[in-house]
């Protein structure tokens, strides 16, 4: 290689003799009004070696017009068309090693780095890109969501995650990437509960608290056998393929182990504020936001022990890290600076209130990886801040369901669970009527779990209920509504697009009663398909369920005051740790928007009589409740048994193992009614609660309800769906369930 750049070299300095000979013949020949003047000659020369001369300087004239003709394309690579190249056209600016920009460079070389005089190598189209990212928490759980994004977007490779995360954070994760099902993507996790011990020992005064030092130990904690990886923070956003970056691993020379960009505040210059001490680095030092790892040459400098002994030898006079990781680092680099291949600052655009980011990039295709690394993030002083802010909701509300692309042309390992729902869709009929509403039973909703801050202490008598319930974006400003009447751990699922997403944190952020209360569960269910898939956010709000008992309601009702202890005395009373009970809260509606709310049984049958409510559905499905039996309840002091009906639905508190809500039915119609019939099938009893109570309040028709009303094929669909739910029924329960067919064809 040292040779190629030495062949080069000469190349160059050739070219330049031949461009230059010429130059200064032609300005001499044209000197004195362009008139021609014969070349002084020594006394030894003839006069008849004038035109030799002459002739001469045409022929060099002719090969330097070839030699800039040739020069003026850029080298091609072995491969045509690398589509991981540079190919800007123009001028093109470069980064040297101190941040400044040289316009005028050759293509493809950076000043101060002599291995880049060799062009870059292509990374095969199928070869596996790996990235480690260390992520706890549920924000941080959330935040990296838009890193991943932004990697999907651009990438042509294979890529593989490996997360070293908490509990929470990969129970999250796990889930999303589960439900999100991109082709070529592994996902890997390392737990870093195991991992704290290696650097606990480190004092550390940086926001991130003691995940910002795992970084250190991933040399330990990946695979053995892996020997390279990018190692990235969660508050990166990629411009461009994650694979340029990738192919920097082959300008590594020597000893160096390590891919980084030089940090672009003043921090390790110590000049930000008086008494300013920071730990030693090499210059400005390095930010390892973004760290190209060679793991198997980290390994062979035994880096466990390099940074260890630096570690312990630095605290003694620095007492604690302020950066975390970055410090230790830096103090380990400036011990040993062969350690280092320096990146261009633009695959780390640090964007916080003290950096000279605007010097690593003059137009929108210099930009490759940007950095939101100031605790302020969006808010941070930039005069290009708007250009990034918007590059970052980009992605931030980009809908990750169009990001399942395939890779053609690159042998995968099979996933089963893929494999299989794949063949079941295939073995769907296209041209029946009602081919959405069976292919929506086995469509995969991407889920993420825990979008917002969650905190559950179980009880010590094992009587907690959580409330369960589901919503879009148009029922959003029930929420508060519902925080206020239920003091008890709520389950919720929000059927929402990303853009929503992001709307509806914004608005949980901005509400003091939703922000006081951290024991609501928040489950994003991404929006896909063309029905409201109700029965599955029910099941994806129940399976978060971590109480004993739950209440299975609607986000449209709100339940009496004192709901939650009333349902946790009655599990004592009714003894449901050891029957099979459904506690049935009668429903009740109002057509006004501002209610009175009863505080009391009393106060609710004044109402009712007054006609300010109403029982829940009384003019147009009655049948959906009358089982409740609402003339016994009005003077009913204890809780009374009721038998099913056919189209039962009443809303129930039960044990959280009970059977969950059948995926068939989405939209409007017979969603509940099958689960209740379910809960039958399975032997439960139905018991009403004399003193509970809850109320519909109004709001503006469905999407889901006024398609039903409307389109006939709905309607004809629902009703075979209803014939099939009932043969399975009768398939699984035998002749228990023969009732259910013949309370329907009576009803």
């Amino acid at each position: 290689m040292l040779g190629m750049c030495r062949g080069r070299r000469k190349f160059l300095a050739a070219s330049f003799i031949l461009l230059f000979i010429p130059a200064l013949t032609w300005l001499y020949l044209s000197a004195t009004n362009f008139t021609v003047k014969p070349l002084p000659l020594s006394p030894l020369e003839p006069q008849s070696s004038t035109l030799a001369l002459e002739l001469r300087v045409r022929e060099v004239e002719e090969e330097n017009r070839a030699l800039r003709k040739e020069l003026s394309h850029p080298p091609r690579s072995p491969t045509h068309g690398n589509q991981y190249g540079s190919r800007r056209h123009g001028n093109q600016s470069h980064v040297g090693r101190d941040g400044s920009r040289h316009a005028d460079a050759p293509r493809g070389i950076l000043p101060g780095n002599s291995s880049d005089c060799v062009s870059q190598p292509v990374v095969d189209k199928c070869e596996t890109i790996h990235m480690a990212i260390v992520c706890a928490g549920y924000n941080a759980s959330r935040d990296v969501v838009t890193l991943v994004k932004s990697v999907l977007f651009h990438r042509r490779n294979p890529l593989h995650f490996h997360f070293i995360t908490d509990s929470i954070a990969q129970q999250i994760l796990a889930s999303l990437f589960h439900t999100w099902m991109v082709p070529a993507v592994q996902v890997d996790f390392y737990d870093a509960d195991e991992l704290k011990s290696e650097v606990s020992w480190i004092p550390n005064k940086h926001y991130s608290g003691i995940y910002g030092l795992m970084k250190l130990v991933l040399t330990k904690t990946l695979p053995s056998d892996l020997q390279k990886v990018i190692v990235l923070d969660t508050d990166i956003t990629f411009a461009t393929d994650i694979a340029e970056l990738w192919a920097v691993f082959h300008k590594f020379k020597g000893q160096q182990v390590l891919g980084l960009v030089e940090n672009q505040s003043d921090w390790y210059l110590g000049n930000l504020w008086k008494n300013h001490r920071p730990w030693p680095a090499l210059g400005r030092g390095f930010n390892t936001g973004v760290i190209l790892l060679l793991l198997d040459r980290l390994r062979k400098l035994r880096w466990e022990q390099m940074w260890r002994l630096t570690a312990e030898r630095e605290l003694m006079s620095m007492l604690s890290t302020s950066l975390a990781d970055q410090d230790i680092f830096n103090a380990v680099i400036k011990q040993n600076p062969f350690l280092v291949h320096q990146l261009p600052c633009f695959w780390n655009v640090q964007l916080s209130d003290h950096t000279r980011s605007e010097k690593c990039y003059r137009d929108v295709s210099d930009l490759k990886v940007i950095h939101w690394n100031s605790p302020k993030k969006l808010r941070v002083k930039n005069k290009h801040v708007e250009f990034f802010r918007n590059l970052y909701l980009t992605f931030l509300e980009y809908d990750g369901n169009l990001l399942r692309r395939e890779l053609f042309g690159c042998p995968s390992e099979t996933d089963h669970n893929s494999e299989n729902l794949q063949k079941t869709l295939l073995e769907l009929d296209e041209d029946d009527p009602c081919y959405e509403f069976r292919r929506e039973r086995f469509t995969v909703h991407r889920t993420h779990l825990y979008f917002l801050h969650y905190e559950y202490e179980p009880s010590a008598d094992k009587t907690d209920v959580t409330l369960v319930a589901q919503l879009s974006m148009d029922r959003l400003q029930m929420l508060e509504a519902i925080c206020k009447h239920w003091e008890g751990p709520i389950s919720l699922a929000l059927y929402l697009s990303d853009a929503e997403a992001q709307q509806f944190l914004r608005y949980a952020q901005g509400s003091e009663v939703l922000m006081s209360r951290s024991n609501v569960g928040y489950h994003i269910v991404y929006k896909e398909g063309q029905f409201y898939p109700v029965n599955l956010l029910r099941n994806v709000a129940m399976k978060q369920v971590n109480t004993p008992y739950m209440f299975l309601s609607d986000i449209d009702f709100l339940p009496m005051y004192g709901l939650y202890e009333y349902l946790r005395k009655s599990v004592v009373q009714l003894d449901m740790a050891h029957t099979k009970k459904a506690l049935v809260v009668p429903a009740f509606e109002t057509l006004r928007y501002r209610l009175s709310f009863p505080k009391s049984k009393a106060e609710l049958l004044s109402q009712l009589d007054m006609g300010t409510l109403f029982t829940f559905r009384y003019h147009v499905w009655t049948k959906g409740h009358a089982p409740t039996n609402f003339a016994k309840w009005r003077t009913a002091t204890t809780p009374y048994r009721v038998q099913w009906e056919a189209d039962f639905e009443p809303y129930v508190m039960v044990r959280r193992e009970s059977p969950e809500y059948d995926r068939r039915f989405v939209g409007f119609g017979w969603n509940k009614v099958a689960h209740i019939m379910e809960l039958d099938a399975q032997e439960y009893e139905f018991v009403v609660l004399p003193n509970a109570y809850m109320i519909h309040m109004p709001h503006a028709p469905s999407f889901d309800i006024t398609k039903f009303r409307s389109n006939e094929q709905y309607r004809v669909c629902l009703k075979t769906l209803k014939e099939e739910f009932q043969q399975n029924m009768s398939r699984r329960y035998g002749f228990a369930a023969l009732k259910y067919m013949t309370a329907e064809n009576n009803s």
